[in-house]
């Protein structure tokens, strides 16, 4: 859960593992991007009969599609984050429905008291997706289940070990951009004669166990979102 996501380990440490602590990351989100997001969202929950999946549908909806993210998706991760809990605070500091860390907020200049505002975030998890996508720089002809699957690999076991995954398959003439082929190379990231490897950036990685297990678990029930509101 909360503890065990690549949000427990914080987007600044996430991005620190590859890509250094000055990184340039371009155009940036904003306060006043943010505040472009909340007036596209209703604060209120939607009434009894009014949503399908849960009482945020339409606040979720309103933040992630514009952003380019399958609402029911993000849906999904809030389910397994905190069952759409706004309140939640883990012991680490991650707070609301989508359990964001308060090094994620200060990174896109977002005040640490707005954290656990439901808008704001997910207009965090939104804008950490997005980054996330940028710089794996998947091909244009990948499957959708593949990029997703990829992508929540990342947010759950950092980028950086993702990256090597890609690498290690790429340097062996295998399909990066597939899920499969970078799952397999995730649990081979723990064995010294692939986590030496000159293309490995990241180091060992451990958690493959746990990372897969997420993807596998929010991706089921995306799927199962995606029947329930007609796919």
């Amino acid at each position: 859960m909360l503890k065990k996501t690549v949000l427990t380990f914080a987007f600044l440490s996430i991005l620190t593992t590859f890509y250094g602590f000055n990184a340039p990351f371009g155009a940036l989100a904003s306060a006043d991007v943010l505040l472009d997001a909340r007036s596209r969202s209703d604060r209120s929950l939607l009434a009894e009969g009014d949503y399908v999946i849960s009482t945020y549908d339409h606040l979720i909806r309103s933040i992630s599609e514009p952003e380019g993210h399958d609402w029911r998706l993000v849906s999904a991760i809030a389910f397994h984050e905190s069952r759409f809990r706004t309140d939640l605070t883990s012991p680490q500091g991650a707070r609301g429905m989508m359990q964001i860390m308060p090094s994620v907020a200060r990174y896109f200049d977002v005040p640490i008291g707005a954290i656990s505002d439901p808008e704001t975030n997910v207009w965090l998890a939104n804008r950490l997706l997005s980054e996330i996508m940028a710089r794996l720089r998947f091909s244009d002809d990948m499957s959708a289940q593949d990029r997703m699957s990829i992508v929540l690999a990342a947010y759950n076991g950092g980028i950086g070990h993702v990256l090597d995954a890609r690498r290690l398959a790429r340097a062996r003439g295998e399909n990066p951009d597939s899920w499969d082929v970078v799952a397999r190379y995730l649990k081979l990231k723990a064995d010294p004669a692939y986590y030496g490897d000159k293309v490995v950036r990241c180091g060992r990685f451990t958690g493959s166990r746990q990372t897969l297990a997420y993807v596998r678990d929010v991706m089921g029930r995306y799927d199962k979102y995606c029947r329930m509101t007609g796919r």
